[in-house]
């Protein structure tokens, strides 16, 4: 057998070899830098929630680990701002970090009668490692940090099935119940106290085409979704110019590619009135979802 692999193994490798070498990447040990950065997020947690970590290290110690951590990983990246400033940027900003996800913790506690204590959202939520290392990474992609701000949330992702753009603006308060299969876009914004649950997707309606056929980058491609909004399982929201009011309700497996006005319900197709719905969760007169 292995007389007959050894021309076959031989070959391939030296195809692949040449397949990788003609390409414009960077020769770089990609395994250790997400091994690194692995470690960095979750350094970076643990010195937010010492009480929670591996072992005892002070704060002091996890900080000064994290920071050596991201200068290395930094000077692996091309094109990084320099790290220093990145540095002092992701440090000096751990409080207010560690202040919005207290507010995310209140919000998994309160909004789910299965937790029973904050604790345990900490040590059993996937939303709360996913929600961590998103708002830490938000940090570096805001500081234009390249390719690291999204190898962090793709750990996140790996670990919980949770998908959360680097790029995208949350506010305080954000609950995802379960998580499996959420997925927000880049240039998503959400507001204050707002809930999704499993399979939910803040996505691209379409995808802009410049003259040379290739996609247009940089502009404006997912909703916008106003405060106390509640989004249930398999909900689809998408578009840039789609923004769904303060106050709104989007039921389950409900497809959504135009704005609903604040304070209304929209519930998906049933099959006795194969009509998507949206009700006024005041008054509840039924609307015909397409007239809005």
């Amino acid at each position: 057998m292995d007389q007959l692999l050894s021309p076959v193994i031989g070959r391939v490798v030296s195809e692949l070899e040449q397949i990788d070498a003609s390409g414009d990447r960077q020769a770089s040990d990609y395994y250790s830098l997400r091994q690194e950065t692995s470690r960095l997020t979750d350094t970076l947690i643990d010195a937010m929630f010492p009480r929670f970590a591996q072992n005892g290290a002070p704060g002091e110690v996890r900080l000064v680990q994290a920071a050596g951590l991201l200068e290395h990983i930094l000077s692996r990246i091309p094109s990084s701002p320099p790290p220093a400033d990145i540095i002092n940027a992701l440090l000096g900003a751990l409080p207010e970090v560690r202040r919005q996800l207290e507010t995310d913790l209140v919000a998994a506690y309160q909004g789910d009668p299965a937790a029973k204590s904050i604790d345990e959202v900490i040590l059993c939520y996937p939303a709360f490692i996913a929600i961590s290392t998103y708002r830490l990474a938000h940090i570096l992609y805001t500081e234009k940090v390249p390719l690291l701000p999204r190898m962090m949330t793709e750990y996140a992702h790996r670990l919980t099935g949770i998908d959360i753009h680097p790029g995208a603006t949350i506010g305080d308060s954000f609950f995802i119940d379960h998580g499996t299969g959420v997925v927000i876009g880049e240039t998503t914004t959400i507001g204050k106290n707002v809930k999704l649950y499993q399979h939910v997707t803040l996505g691209a309606k379409s995808f802009e085409v410049g003259e040379d056929g290739t996609l247009v980058k940089g502009i404006k491609r997912h909703p916008d979704i106003g405060d106390r909004v509640v989004i249930y399982s398999g909900a689809t929201i998408l578009g840039g110019e789609t923004r769904i009011g303060n106050d709104c309700i989007i039921g389950g497996s409900v497809w959504l590619t135009h704005s609903v006005p604040a304070g209304k319900m929209v519930l998906a197709r049933t099959a006795v009135t194969d009509t998507p719905l949206t009700r006024d969760i005041m008054t509840d007169p039924v609307l015909d979802c397409s007239m809005l």
